[in-house]
């Protein structure tokens, strides 16, 4: 009896070194402020750098954030480069056949950011250049709705890259999640003279029911734990005191 204790005990150590002992590796876009980019010391830092860090915290392991260019993020994820994503990546039915989704940590609608004063209709977006994320939800719905109204799209491997070519007159227009166009551009120095232009784009179809971490679709154990994680740092106050750092409203959305 007292070997057969000793034997669980020396197991029951065994399993607390290893979860002390391991470390989750989050990717995320390095170039998509204020949500996640790229410090001069090469780490990651943002919105949702902090968010991997605090679910790591409440997991009682090891966080890495590893930078991932957006467009080859989910086959960087299927080739075990890393074992989670949290790169503002929405919930889509499209997705969800190659990934398995965590509950959202965030809703963000999308906008187009233009010269103040445009007036957004059909028959604005004829002969016009809207600049979009490769491989992002925004791409997918503006190449679905108005390139047959007209519009030519610019993809861009980093949503910044758009707001230059905006400013330089390249493109007419950049199509981008809210909190980066206004943060990231329209209060910036560079944004005098542009707004946001036309309405919220939010339909399920296209934008998901929120933006969530992403893991492989055979790593169900690693996704209940993240799901827990999520519901701990929304009831803690950690959640809100990270979504304060960044934004001035409520980012979780209803």
């Amino acid at each position: 009896m007292f070997k057969s204790l000793m034997v669980l005990g020396a197991c029951a150590l065994g399993m607390a070194a290893a979860a002390q002992g391991e470390t989750l590796r989050f990717a995320t876009d390095a170039s998509y402020p204020p949500f996640s980019q790229q410090g001069p010391d090469g780490k990651m830092k943002g919105f949702d750098p902090d968010i991997a860090q605090a679910l790591c915290s409440a997991m009682k392991v090891t966080c890495e954030v590893v930078p991932q260019d957006f467009d080859g993020i989910i086959p960087a994820l299927q080739a075990r480069k890393f074992d989670a994503i949290i790169a503002s990546m929405n919930i889509t039915d499209e997705r969800k056949k190659v990934v398995s989704f965590s509950d959202k940590y965030y809703n963000m609608p999308s906008r187009l950011v233009a010269k103040q004063g445009s007036q957004i209709n059909d028959a604005w977006f004829k002969g016009k250049k809207i600049g979009v994320l490769r491989s992002s939800i925004q791409e997918k719905y503006a190449r679905d709705n108005w390139v047959k109204l007209g519009a030519k799209l610019v993809s861009y491997a980093k949503a910044p890259e758009s707001f230059l070519d905006l400013k330089a007159g390249r493109v007419d227009a950049s199509f981008v999640d809210a909190a980066v166009g206004e943060s990231d551009f329209i209060k910036t120095p560079s944004g005098k003279g542009y707004a946001f232009a036309g309405p919220e784009y939010n339909e399920v179809k296209y934008f998901g029911e929120g933006a969530a971490v992403a893991v492989r679709k055979s790593d169900t154990a690693l996704l209940a734990r993240i799901n827990k994680a999520l519901k701990q740092i929304r009831a803690d106050g950690s959640y809100d005191k990270i979504q304060k750092k960044y934004f001035s409203f409520d980012i979780y959305g209803k």
